[in-house]
């Protein structure tokens, strides 16, 4: 049996960002949305998910490209002068490997955005970390450690099929064949430390190669191509341009998969396709 995740991705970065979620769940088919606590318009985002009784929400980590939920004093190593978390994916990554100071900081932050999402009571769908960051296994172990203490049950898998995503896509073989070789190997360890640790998770992502680009006719595809198991197919969705957007992801066409959320004729294939939309905390 197929069953479909549909997640809105950065609930919480801005207003606009906010009311394409709200208004995607409410008359389109996302189920899910991932929520950024520390972000300008979490506030607005929690007050909307209360509003929203079916609208499942996560926990989307933010621990590089943006601001921290701790005061920078408390966490040196892992912020810049004005604040805010690397830009540098690797060599975060790098620091949170072979610093036990470093790793004793990133735990601490970790635990504030998991108590800021509790202090927002709201049920915790999943977590996922932006940029994939939850990836890495340092920063991995540490959701796993302190999801425990704040009913953490199930956690995003970024994997995405080689030949279903090259097929629906249609181009860039061999771009997506590289970042497969790359991130496969990490995917199937998360899973593999997910299903030790009792935690629930998708078998695939579509989304991961097209971020910013899931417009309702790549989405038509991709609804063919599902495989059998549980797939999350994730957005950024916004209804109009904003400063926030177009400062963090000047590239991605947000208001296309916005579109592409509440797109009558994409509601009617994922009927018509068989598969069951549900999200994390139905597997």
């Amino acid at each position: 049996m197929r069953k479909l995740i549909v997640t809105g991705d950065d609930f919480g970065l801005a207003v606009p960002v906010n009311e394409a979620i709200e208004e995607a769940h409410q008359r389109g088919i996302l189920t899910t949305a991932s929520l950024m606590v520390g972000a300008g318009a979490a506030a607005d985002a929690v007050e909307r998910a209360r509003r929203l009784s079916t609208l499942r929400v996560g926990l989307h980590l933010v621990l590089v490209e943006g601001r921290p939920v701790l005061p920078s004093r408390e966490i040196p190593d892992l912020v810049d002068g004005r604040g805010e978390f690397s830009t540098h994916l690797v060599g975060a990554g790098v620091k949170f490997f072979f610093s036990p100071g470093v790793r004793r900081q990133l735990e601490a932050e970790i635990r504030a955005q998991f108590q800021a999402f509790r202090d927002a009571r709201l049920l915790l769908d999943h977590v996922n970390a932006h940029n994939h960051m939850h990836l890495h296994p340092t920063v991995l172990g540490l959701i796993l450690k302190v999801g425990r203490e704040f009913g953490l049950k199930a956690v995003r898998v970024p994997y995405e099929p080689l030949l279903p995503s090259w097929r629906a896509s249609g181009k860039d073989f061999l771009p997506r064949a590289r970042a497969w070789l790359l991130t496969a190997p990490w995917s199937r360890l998360v899973q593999a430390r997910l299903r030790y640790a009792g935690v629930r998770a998708n078998g695939f992502v579509f989304g991961l190669h097209d971020s910013g680009k899931m417009d309702a006719e790549l989405v038509l595809r991709f609804l063919r191509h599902l495989p059998p198991g549980v797939t999350e197919m994730y957005f950024h969705p916004a209804t109009r341009r904003c400063a926030e957007t177009d400062r963090t992801m000047p590239d991605y066409h947000h208001q296309r998969e916005f579109e592409a959320l509440i797109s009558p004729t994409v509601r009617d294939a994922l009927l018509a396709s068989g598969a069951q939309r549900v999200a994390f905390s139905d597997l």
